[in-house]
């Protein structure tokens, strides 16, 4: 039976997906809407977000960008991957502001030694997609909090401004951190150069890739979710892939054979990286990440 959508909701729907509706299941996940499996008549299987399954509330749009709600911004992100690369993500097949209708793909987020290269090529090749400069055409969300992308000629300064800067002001006007770690976070930007490096280009990110955004099967992965993507250094995605512990040995030494590491990645330059997710999670749970972000700002003095 399907019970968690209103009746013009639902017949809206069945006209797009040319299929009646005959389950709808929860699934994990979903920082801008509640995530559900759909069961069609003809049988596929679907996944909708939407923050309206329950009510029949309006989405409440996460960004202004363009004029588009946080649901619209997920499709035109996954559209844009699947048109500017060969990375494995889910077919948008209907969008609205108030609901974001996927192909269902297959896979755990659990990745054997297999799945760990088949990852590292496939982002490999995904960092080899080049951008004009540093940025995006527009904004983007990540975790359902504006990720803002103004076109930069600089690495350092666009990660420095609109990454570490934009969270980090953010979190203090939220009452997450205090004046004298944003204090601490301004000093790190001011002398960034010191430790981190211009890459060769500006090459196009995932943006959000850890653990529970990408899914494996038999030694493969299927699909790259929940992207947050721009322009950008791709050290800063491979940083995040160490922050959770998604993948190890066998991703790091399969990117290597494709794309070289510099020197010093390993032994400081990921964990300066990792500082960005930090704050988006301390914006969107606070608690111990504070802590995490206080203690790589001291292991460099700042």
């Amino acid at each position: 039976m399907v019970t968690t959508l209103n009746a013009s909701s639902l017949a809206q729907l069945q006209q797009a997906l040319k299929a009646d509706i005959r389950s709808i299941s929860p699934l994990h996940g979903g920082c801008i809407g509640v995530v559900q499996k759909l069961l069609l008549s003809d049988g596929r299987s679907l996944v909708i977000k939407t923050s309206a399954l329950q009510t029949a509330a309006p989405f409440t749009p996460t960004s202004a960008e363009e004029g588009l709600t946080g649901l619209e911004q997920e499709a035109w992100m996954l559209e844009t991957l699947a048109e500017r690369t060969q990375l494995p993500v889910p077919k948008v097949l209907y969008k609205s502001p108030e609901a974001l209708i996927m192909e269902f793909m297959p896979g755990e987020s659990v990745f054997n030694p297999l799945a760990q290269t088949h990852a590292a090529t496939l982002l490999a090749e995904l960092h080899q997609v080049r951008g004009p400069r540093f940025g995006l055409e527009r904004d983007t969300l990540i975790g359902g909090l504006r990720q803002p992308n103004p076109w930069s000629d600089s690495w350092l300064a666009f990660f420095s401004e609109h990454r570490i800067l934009h969270m980090g002001r953010n979190a203090y006007e939220e009452g997450k951190i205090s004046a004298g770690l944003l204090g601490r976070l301004e000093k790190f930007c001011d002398r960034i150069d010191q430790w981190l490096l211009e890459p060769a280009a500006p090459v196009l990110l995932h943006g959000d890739a850890w653990t529970t955004n990408i899914l494996a099967e038999k030694g493969r992965i299927t699909a790259f979710l929940d992207p947050a993507i721009y322009y950008g250094h791709p050290e800063v995605e491979l940083a995040f892939t160490t922050l959770f512990g998604t993948f190890g040995e066998p991703f790091f030494k399969r990117y290597q054979e494709i794309n070289p590491i510099e020197d010093g990645f390993f032994a400081l330059r990921k964990n300066l990286y990792n500082l960005y997710p930090l704050l988006v999670h301390v914006r969107l749970f606070g608690g111990s990440y504070v802590s995490d972000v206080e203690r790589t700002l001291a292991h460099i003095g700042c």
